[in-house]
């Protein structure tokens, strides 16, 4: 059930400040999104068209600790198709944004932001597998731009948000 107390009307203009995610208000909820959309297609509880009608409806307590936001692969086939522009996969950002900011990121993508930046990769190698690639004559893999990831964590605020996450 929907009640008026929990809508804030501010809500939608200070999603539509994140660039990209300008053309919000011009969702008519066609649903061309979430029909196109690969994790849609094998969860039903990712809409990202339910995503961006709890933002236009001003229901921000929702929509942040919705834990669908998180089920997003940016892999923007949502911006590609909608017929009005909306930029989907950027209002998605938006609300991860603000949801770190006012609640504990998932487990899950804590440790993989811990691993990134750790080794420059979301997934550390065992060294069972690193010795098994050795003995098939297989090459080292590549090591991560540890620097680099630093670097961007830090530009972007990001080793912060970890930081405190890891408290």
């Amino acid at each position: 059930m929907l009640r008026t107390t929990e809508m804030d009307p501010k809500f939608k203009y200070e999603i539509s400040k994140t660039p990209g995610s300008e053309k919000l208000m011009l969702c008519f909820q066609c649903g061309t999104c979430t029909a196109d959309c690969p994790i849609a297609r094998f969860t039903d509880s990712y809409r990202p068209r339910k995503l961006v009608r709890m933002v236009q409806l001003g229901l921000k307590d929702r929509a942040l600790s919705d834990d669908s936001i998180w089920l997003c692969t940016s892999c923007f086939t949502c911006v590609d198709h909608c017929p009005q522009d909306v930029g989907t996969a950027e209002v998605v950002r938006a609300l991860r944004n603000l949801a770190v900011k006012e609640r504990p990121m998932p487990r899950v993508y804590k440790e993989l932001s811990s691993a990134i930046r750790k080794t420059g990769y979301a997934y550390e190698i065992p060294q069972l597998r690193l010795r098994q690639r050795e003995e098939k004559g297989l090459p080292p893999l590549p090591k991560g731009d540890v620097e680099s990831v630093r670097k961007l964590f830090k530009a972007t605020s990001f080793s912060k948000t970890i930081e405190e996450e890891e408290e």
